[in-house]
């Protein structure tokens, strides 16, 4: 039994009392082992999605207790690739909240950061639905604490509608454990699969009502309309580094509900045949609309990020509810698109209010080193439209295509299509207001007393452009890329090996059969 699986959740849920216990009143130690911390999680993220990538499924035990009776962590090319993702994203963020600055505005940034990826990561490996419902609590404690990192009242009364959305979506939660603990008697994912496929279709009402009331929480997680509403203020109040962060958190949402519909109610079970079809895409595809009007009619920057953020959900969403190999392939690729795209734009954000005395959509006289963000904000611009030659587009290019076959295309391409363009005209407006009407204005006076506004600091710079150079990769291997995504998409469809080897082979690697 490989004890690997279990470091990105020990690694940060070891760091994060330490920094507290040992070096809160020492931001140089504190930066030097978050950040030592976050490269080790992406080597160990990178060994386990090498491990994963051939389709084994790789197992771990706590306190060697089998399946259904004890605690598994499970790491297939899903949870993996999604573990890899979020290190990756983490180091970018750790870097950029170490040059601008933002991590020595409140005492216990860092030590929030590591037990925020430890709830991430957890939420990402979990074998078990109690256990996903844990790690989202975890998540939404260390969230609330970054989010009103540094303080103020904007911030506050944001965090607070922010945990009561949540915790809403918690209640929920404990409810649809207890439907479905009193149908299976267990709340092993795999376990679970094995007993509701034999559950009497005139028996099924507990059934369907924790299959509805998990799509409902996990949409509140993924923002989807009309249970967005916490988004938009929270991650427009919070600090750059922590909503860029957040980038990932509402793919949590996403993943979950990949999870579960493929491999408990998958589409061919009967208990639950059309729920997600019936409901979540309709939702996805006005959440994308939204989404994209939002972009076109907000008025400070900030809010036009959070709002893409939405848009770029329901994108994700209407790909997932399609619930299809090809649909599911696309959903991926355009999930880790949006990831790097919507952290790098709330980075990019900060870095526009560098100087600016707010973030409205009004011209304001240039600001130190407006070149080289007006250049970044438009390469991130461009890719969250989804226009070329970037991966949005290849992304959306993939989900028209999964939608050739089903009866709802029409739909699907109109609002696709649309929302683009309503995209494309309100980032457009947001940057010529932002930076080329900037230039048209007399330069500030000179005030002798009052502080010099610097430019911002070369590793915030380096931080965002790391997040862009890995949106141009990630267009670059877009066919390696993609075939891998279908990889998982197969894998995901074909949950037998991953049953089998949490259920009937404990503490081994399970090799995928041949055709698997």
């Amino acid at each position: 039994m490989t004890h690997w699986i279990i470091a990105p959740v020990i690694l940060p849920a070891i760091l994060a009392p330490f920094i507290v216990l040992a070096a809160r009143y020492h931001i140089g130690i504190q930066r030097v082992f978050s950040v030592a911390g976050v490269m080790a999680l992406i080597a160990v993220a990178a060994g386990l999605a090498w491990t994963a990538s051939d389709g084994t499924i790789i197992l771990y035990q706590l306190g060697d207790w089998a399946a259904p009776f004890g605690i598994v962590l499970v790491g297939d090319r899903l949870s993996t690739l999604m573990v890899l993702l979020t290190a990756v994203l983490a180091l970018f963020v750790l870097l950029y909240a170490i040059g601008s600055g933002w991590d020595d505005r409140g005492r216990h940034f860092h030590a929030l950061f590591q037990f925020q990826l430890m709830g991430i990561m957890g939420a990402f490996l979990t074998g078990d639905l109690f256990n996903l419902f844990v790690f989202f609590e975890v998540l939404l404690i260390a969230s609330y604490g970054l989010m009103i990192h540094a303080g103020g009242n904007a911030r506050l009364r944001a965090g607070v509608q922010y945990v009561l959305f949540n915790l809403l979506g918690s209640t929920l939660f404990l409810f649809a454990l207890g439907a479905l603990y009193a149908e299976t008697g267990t709340l092993n994912m795999a376990d679970v699969a094995q007993r509701v496929a034999l559950v009497d279709p005139s028996e099924t009402v507990g059934i369907r009502l924790a299959a509805v009331l998990l799509l409902l929480v996990f949409a509140i997680k993924a923002a989807v309309v009309p249970l967005h509403f916490w988004l938009p203020s929270s991650y427009a109040e919070a600090p750059a580094p922590v909503a860029a962060l957040f980038a990932i958190m509402t793919k949590v949402g996403a993943y979950a509900i990949i999870r579960v519909y493929t491999m408990i109610f998958h589409p061919e079970l009967e208990v639950t045949a059309g729920l997600q079809t019936a409901w979540l895409l309709p939702a996805a595809m006005i959440s994308l609309a939204i989404g994209m009007i939002g972009i076109l009619a907000a008025k400070h920057l900030d809010r036009l990020v959070a709002f893409a953020v939405i848009g770029s959900m329901g994108m994700v969403m209407v790909a997932i509810s399609m619930f299809t190999q090809t649909s599911i392939t696309a959903a991926l690729y355009y999930t880790v698109h949006s990831t790097l795209a919507a952290a790098a734009l709330f980075l990019i954000v900060d870095l526009v209010g560098t100087g600016r005395a707010d973030l409205k959509l009004t011209a304001q006289p240039t600001l130190p080193g407006a070149a080289l963000t007006s250049a970044l904000f438009m390469v991130a611009a461009i890719a969250m439209a989804g226009l070329p030659p970037l991966s949005g587009f290849v992304g959306k290019l993939l989900i028209l295509d999964a939608a050739f076959p089903t009866s709802t295309a029409a739909w699907i391409w109109a609002v696709v299509l649309i929302s683009s363009l309503i995209a494309v005209v309100g980032f457009s407006r947001a940057g010529s207001v932002l930076f080329w009407k900037a230039k048209s204005l007399p330069p500030p006076e000179e005030d002798p007393e009052a502080e010099t506004t610097a430019a911002p600091a070369v590793l915030s710079y380096c931080a965002v452009g790391g997040l862009l150079t890995m949106l141009v990769a990630h267009t670059v291997f877009a066919g390696p890329a993609t075939a891998y995504m279908a990889s998982i998409s197969q894998q995901l469809f074909n949950p037998e090996p991953y049953i089998s080897t949490v259920l009937e082979t404990p503490g081994k690697l399970s090799k995928p059969t041949e055709g698997h």
